[in-house]
């Protein structure tokens, strides 16, 4: 059965899972960035979080709800553990530890949204199961509010930042 799963994934899946095994890679190293960058793979993933729930349940419902709950939750914990931030404002970036959390993370996504799809297409009624829904939304919705911890750390230091130089980091 697993090969059979493995073998009707659609190749673009596994083009996917490279990128973010790259980017993940790529995170472990401490870097300069620019600030719009730290930005960049948050927002991805916030933008395909919102459309996988709207499109598979709508986000005015319950497994909505659940996902925007546990994207709040993922987001405090995040913001908790992101530590401070060290703002470069005369070259306009931010320099970023090297940390391998990102590559688990976008790993445990890519994880969880494979199983659910497979679960899906194995059985499609799951769709109209609250409680196979809303356990995966809101576990959907804290991974995806896990990528913000840092973004909005940045974000708050370049607010706290004198006017001149949050716009020359910005």
């Amino acid at each position: 059965m697993l090969q059979q799963i493995i073998s009707h994934t659609p190749t673009y899946v596994w083009a996917i899972l490279g990128l973010l095994v790259y980017r993940g890679v790529a995170a472990s190293r401490d870097r300069a960035m620019a600030a719009r960058a730290v930005f960049v793979m948050p927002a991805v993933m916030l933008g395909l979080g919102v459309h996988s729930i709207a499109a598979g349940f709508g986000l005015a419902s319950l497994p909505g709800a659940a996902w925007m709950a546990g994207l709040a939750a993922g987001a405090a914990v995040a913001w908790r553990g992101a530590g401070a931030v060290a703002l470069d404002r005369a070259a306009g970036t931010v320099l970023l530890r090297g940390s391998w959390a990102p590559l688990l993370l976008m790993l445990a996504i890519f994880a969880a949204k494979y199983a659910f799809a497979v679960a899906l297409a194995m059985q499609p009624a799951l769709r109209g199961n609250l409680a196979f829904a809303l356990p995966a939304c809101a576990a959907f919705g804290a991974l995806a509010g896990a990528f913000l911890g840092r973004p909005l750390r940045v974000a708050a230091a370049l607010r706290a930042a004198p006017v001149g130089a949050a716009r020359v980091a910005a």
